[in-house]
């Protein structure tokens, strides 16, 4: 029987003092950036307005490791999961249902971050970006895609994911019609086509930081980039790169509680504590993620909001990734953009 239920039958005292033997509560985040802001703005001032201790831990992802952790005795409780995680560990029973009602409830997030098994950490998203020191203006994927009036080489990532989707975007397809496009007859071959023009000009990036470096040292004119690593450029190292919103694509990362958590009421504590709309206002300073909680962005100057993915205006014309579409067809998909790049 799990801790909820006990709790719920009236066994154990609801508070955050952990029962005798208990171990402390668990929270593992993606090894990388986010782990310091984590730690800053969210564990830190929960452990002190608490009065307890959160043993705060790494992974790289994938959901073999959550399968080696579940059940009675995991040694994992709140886990930062990628979109393509989510809902596929949410089906296999890997994650527990959230009490909404004690996070704030649904219409509390913003629609983007809501799931039975889920409620949004942050949003990002892959922009077009450029260095406004070289290249006056605001392109767009139809001007990425036009080498005579734009001469220069162009940046992409060395992945078939999002690369057909900007594609199809440069091609004309409106942001609500590119994975029916995908899912058609001749999508597919339309998307590849639209490659074909750009193949002699594009220059493959790979790690994130590799995106603005490309940007930076002037070997491409425009590049596609994940919109925190444009942003930490320009606050960090002091560049002048520009971020075109209007087709972005942006991903969710959510938070999960793993099943058979016996920190359950903990976990869904401290998701509630990181919902609050004045808290999460202060990751986006740190890191780029855009706030999942409505009234967030409110919170910001508009320097910051301009480089936020969840406000309204960057939203309006960006495309959601679709995971289920990349769950069916990527193995297939990522050996034809191999045999692509061999042509």
């Amino acid at each position: 029987m799990r801790l909820r239920t006990l709790l719920q039958a009236g066994a154990i005292a609801t508070t955050l003092t952990l029962p005798a033997g208990a171990r402390e509560l668990t929270i593992v985040a993606r090894a990388g950036p986010f782990q310091d802001p984590l730690q800053q703005v969210f564990v830190a001032p929960f452990e002190q307005a608490n009065g307890l201790h959160i043993d705060q831990q790494s992974w790289t992802g994938g959901l073999d490791q959550i399968e080696e952790r579940v059940g009675w005795g995991t040694p994992w409780d709140l886990v930062q999961v990628s979109a393509a995680e989510l809902q596929p560990g949410c089906d296999l029973g890997l994650f527990e249902k959230l009490d909404w009602n004690a996070i704030g409830g649904r219409d509390h997030y913003l629609p983007q971050g809501v799931s039975d098994c889920g409620v949004g950490a942050f949003m990002r998203s892959i922009v077009l970006t450029w260095d406004r020191d070289k290249f006056a203006g605001t392109p767009t994927w139809g001007d990425f895609w036009d080498v005579a009036k734009y001469p220069g080489k162009r940046g992409l990532k060395r992945d078939v994911k999002t690369n057909l989707e900007i594609a199809l975007l440069a091609d004309g397809v409106a942001p609500g019609d590119v994975y029916g496009t995908l899912r058609s007859g001749d999508g597919l071959d339309r998307g590849f086509r639209k490659l074909d023009q750009l193949k002699p000009y594009l220059v493959w990036w790979q790690s994130d930081a590799d995106a603005t470096k490309i940007i930076g040292s002037g070997e491409v004119l425009m590049s596609s980039a994940p919109n925190d690593r444009v942003a930490a450029a320009d606050r960090v190292e002091q560049r002048h790169f520009g971020i075109q919103w209007s087709g972005s694509l942006y991903t969710v990362d959510s938070w999960a509680i793993v099943a058979g958590s016996p920190n359950y009421t903990e976990a869904t504590r401290f998701l509630a504590f990181a919902g609050n709309p004045a808290l999460e206002a202060k990751l986006l300073p740190l890191i780029a993620y855009g706030p999942m909680a409505k009234g967030a962005n409110d919170k910001l100057p508009p320097e910051l909001q301009a480089v936020s993915p969840t406000t309204p205006a960057n939203l309006q014309n960006a495309l959601q990734i679709d995971e289920a579409f990349w769950r069916d067809n990527y193995a297939k998909l990522s050996q034809r953009f191999e045999d692509w790049l061999k042509r």
